[in-house]
């Protein structure tokens, strides 16, 4: 019943917020015109390094950054102008009614809480990836985000700007042939370094940590926050955290939504997950995230996304299906191609400013149903490797079919006071 009513609840909530919106005050005007002292206000939580990159953005004004590092704290507001103030808990940045937009540059444990208890606050999101760390916190992030008419950025862009892989392209044109279905149907595709994509296994976790004292610029504890308690030691936090599952998923956390999300918008699979998916890994610690060899997803309908960490395939195409293929270099076995692109019609077009999505109430290029849905990508992956096998998953319910251990880690606990 708890599972037949959220799938209702969601299509309901995604309906209703098409009719009622709270608006924030830049859409009351009229004139297209945003003076200075009326841009986006913006609050970045988490100002290490990839929140410390997002201080400038186009249209808005950063009016607080929050760190519980002391010292990233600090550098964030000499970098912030005159009007940003600086916070050591999150909380207090969500009480004030003047900011707009939430950037969550968090470690992964603290998207979903964050992002929840931002759109409660009235507040539009912008989230770093992955999305969420489990399945279960990216459900509950649709309902909130739904719920309160917020609108929701993830940030990961190669669905709809900038080259992607080493394929000499951005999408459009893959997807271009793709919906006209020029490889034919069904479609493989290859993610692996042929294709310009390093794995980062360097974020692999330490084994031999040994309990170190927390520097005093830490609140360790707040760092923690939703995760398990584990003793404090330098490679668990910042830009290391990556490498232990409490936190990320290793190299898959890190940067595989980057190029998974394309190939969920190519292949068409925005509303829809895998089925199975298949494993090749040495066996995991139960703390620090590992390698592996290899990961495939199978839909329905026969699609298949390979992920090969050992560059195994060397002269594998990215796209392959049974009319053609394409390789690195946009070099295809079908003559012409860049012909038969030119003379296709181009994809709907999508909302790629956020900006323009807060004013004009228009949900993002990549949002939080879409993203929630290439994240699950990300964490079915990362289930598969930590658990060493098979599973099957049924994409409606976003559970795993007779098998209870995936499941316990679709919805993990949180540390008290923490819950969502």
């Amino acid at each position: 019943m708890h599972k037949t009513n959220r799938r209702r609840f969601l299509k309901q909530a995604t309906a209703a917020t098409a009719g009622f919106m709270i608006v924030p005050r830049h859409v009351l005007g009229g004139t297209g015109f945003i003076a200075p002292s009326d841009q986006l206000t913006k609050a970045i939580i988490g100002v290490g390094g990839m929140g410390r990159n997002h201080i400038p953005y186009e249209g808005t004004r950063v009016l607080a950054v929050c760190d519980v590092d002391r010292n990233h704290l600090e550098k964030a507001v000499s970098m912030s102008g005159p009007d940003a103030k600086g916070y050591s808990d999150y909380r207090e940045v969500l009480q004030r009614p003047d900011i707009d937009v939430v950037h969550i540059a968090t470690p992964p444990h603290w998207h979903g809480l964050i992002a929840i208890e931002a759109a409660r606050a009235g507040k539009d999101i912008w989230c770093e990836k992955p999305m969420t760390r489990t399945i279960g916190e990216g459900l509950r992030v649709i309902e909130e985000v739904n719920r309160h008419g917020r609108m929701f950025r993830l940030n990961t862009w190669f669905r709809f700007k900038d080259t992607f892989y080493g394929l000499g392209t951005d999408v459009k044109p893959l997807k271009k042939l793709i919906q006209n279905r020029v490889f034919g149907w069904p479609l493989t595709v290859t993610v692996s370094g042929i294709t310009g994509y390093d794995w980062k296994f360097y974020w692999s976790g330490r084994t031999d940590l040994t309990p170190q004292p927390v520097p005093p610029e830490l609140d360790y504890d707040m760092w923690l926050g939703p995760a398990p308690y584990k003793p404090n030691h330098p490679h668990r936090v910042h830009a290391n955290f990556r490498g232990y599952w409490d936190y990320d998923g290793g190299g898959l956390g890190d940067m595989g939504q980057h190029y998974l999300d394309p190939v969920q918008y190519m292949l068409e699979k925005d509303d829809t997950s895998p089925i199975r998916v298949d494993v090749d890994a040495p066996q995991q610690h139960y703390d620090a995230a590992g390698t592996w060899r290899r990961i495939e997803y199978t839909y329905a309908d026969g699609c298949k996304i390979i992920l090969d960490g050992e560059n195994r395939d060397t002269e594998a195409a990215y796209i392959s299906g049974p009319k053609g293929k394409l390789f690195r270099g946009f070099r295809s076995d079908i003559p012409n191609i860049e012909k038969i692109v030119a003379s296709l019609p181009d994809p709907e077009p999508q909302v790629g400013t956020f900006s323009d999505s807060v004013r004009t109430r228009r949900k993002f290029a990549l949002n939080e149903m879409n993203g929630h849905r290439s994240c699950t990508l990300v964490n079915l992956g990362i289930i598969a490797v930590r658990l060493g096998r098979t599973l099957h998953f049924d994409p409606e319910a976003q559970r795993f079919r007779d098998d209870e251990a995936a499941n316990r880690l679709i919805d993990q606990p949180m540390r008290a006071p923490w819950t969502i």
